[in-house]
């Protein structure tokens, strides 16, 4: 089976039947940790939603996770003026349901095509590419090769499979990874985007491409695990491409990926951390923690980019130039 169905197949089960986020699950998101990421991408939102000229507008989030980071976002937005609809795009029921108690007003979606038509879209995509299924190719001898998964007397196994198209220049055994669910889903939200106004506001762990190399991950219980073991109970992720999404992402325009600890930093985290240690000196020593994991280059601060893709009309947005 090509790579790409099955990691479709086990993060369809997986995300279907759990909520995997917190310390209690698999895995913790920048929005868990603290507050101010989320209040700090709303007032992004919010910023450029008012240098456009403050039109009617929708938020829009893909892969919502539990609701907290829109929650945060939308109470930061009010402050600015923003009130927008709230549409999130989510297909597992588990996260459905938990994203229902915190965003009651909230209308839902299984896929980007059924957006509203009739306002700008602001759409938040936090750690959301990266579950997306990919596909890998692998250079051998022969030539480039498609990498499938095998069932090996019981367990599953990586092989090679069906020649495939590859770059000319790469080392041999390179795997060069790519993601056509994702392509998909930026052909049709981009020209939407591109039309009604608004941006898409991309952050995950990934790296400027193109690039070699296999990123193909399985977390449990917040530890890496083996990928083929017990798919469907493990969250299967791989690094995004940012290169590849921008360049999906046409006619939109691209700003950044930077950093998200400089990106953070330039929206003023150092300001809003202050202003919570004052008023919760009680959770100082939280707060400071909260502020490391997102910012520092040995935590999240690296690691994970931030990239903007605008409607061609739209001034360009905060904190993402080079």
């Amino acid at each position: 089976m090509p790579i790409d169905r099955w990691m479709d197949a086990a993060n369809s089960h997986y995300y279907a039947t759990r909520d995997p986020l917190g310390t209690s699950g698999d895995f913790t998101t920048a929005p868990e940790i603290s507050q101010m990421f989320g209040e700090l991408a709303g007032l992004w939102l919010a910023d450029l939603w008012d240098r456009t000229g403050r039109p009617p507008a929708a938020y829009v989030e893909l892969g919502p996770g539990r609701g907290t980071l829109a929650v945060d976002a939308l109470r930061a937005m009010r402050t600015a003026g923003l009130v927008p609809f709230v549409h999130l795009v989510e297909t597992s029921p588990a996260l459905r349901a938990a994203q229902a108690e915190r965003l009651p007003g909230a209308h839902w979606h299984t896929d980007v095509t059924t957006l509203p038509a009739d306002c700008a879209l602001l759409v938040v995509a936090n750690e959301f590419f990266d579950a997306l299924p990919i596909t890998q190719a692998i250079r051998t001898v022969d030539g480039w090769r498609e990498r499938v998964v095998i069932d090996n007397d019981g367990e599953f196994a990586f092989a090679i499979g069906d020649p495939v198209a590859g770059p000319k220049n790469a080392p041999d055994a390179a795997i060069v990874e790519n993601r056509p669910v994702a392509g998909a889903i930026l052909s049709a939200l981009a020209p939407r985007i591109a039309c009604q106004g608004g941006s898409l506001l991309t952050i995950d762990y990934g790296y400027p491409g193109p690039a070699f190399g296999d990123t193909l991950q399985a977390v449990r219980a917040h530890r890496f695990v083996d990928p083929l073991v017990t798919p469907g109970d493990t969250d299967l992720t791989a690094h995004v491409d940012f290169t590849a999404l921008a360049a999906a992402a046409a006619p939109l325009v691209a700003s950044g990926p930077v950093d998200q600890g400089e990106w953070l930093l330039r929206l003023g985290i150092a300001t809003r951390a202050a202003a919570l240690a004052r008023a919760t000196p009680d959770q100082g020593e939280t707060i400071a923690a909260a502020y490391r994991r997102l910012t520092a280059p040995d935590a999240m601060g690296h690691l994970f980019k931030v990239l903007a893709l605008t409607a061609p009309s739209w001034p360009e947005p905060a904190g993402l130039r080079g």
